[in-house]
């Protein structure tokens, strides 16, 4: 199968900035959740910067990850290979169906998360330390409770 050059060379450009987004989030990953981070840390963000500053970090690139790959590749992807795009549901069940997404129902549990972080947490840090740490517990981080 051959494809034209501008379709490559934006899977190309995609592949570079997935992987780039991909390392940031493991960066901040491992320097937000360093000890655990519970309700006590989420009503802190107002007076701590920095925690405040990593918080923000992992939510930003949480979603833009999250949306790089499910907005921008999957319907790519699906182009690339001579298949319509289709909504996002579409999109994730085809990849799941070949192999490349392990699960949609796990992608559209961390879209709800995704939009809890970045819409829910200034009023409610219940709500961040909840997503947060259901974040933790998919990647099997033991936490209390």
């Amino acid at each position: 199968m051959s494809f034209p050059p501008k379709l490559v060379t934006r899977l190309q450009f995609l592949a570079r900035v997935i992987d780039r987004e991909s390392t940031h989030l493991r960066q901040t990953d491992q320097r937000l959740f360093a000890s655990k981070f519970g309700v006590e840390d989420a009503k802190r963000l107002a007076d701590d910067a920095d925690l405040a500053e990593r918080v923000e970090a992992f939510v930003s690139r949480f979603g833009r990850l999250q949306d790089t790959v499910g907005d921008k590749l999957l319907p790519l992807w699906r182009q690339a290979v001579g298949e319509t795009p289709g909504a996002m549901i579409d999109n994730l069940d085809r990849a799941e169906r070949l192999g490349l997404l392990a699960s949609t129902d796990t992608w559209l549990t961390l879209r709800q998360l995704r939009n809890q972080m970045i819409h829910d947490y200034i009023e409610d840090p219940l709500i961040l330390a909840s997503a947060l740490m259901q974040d933790l517990r998919r990647r099997g981080v033991d936490l209390p409770g």
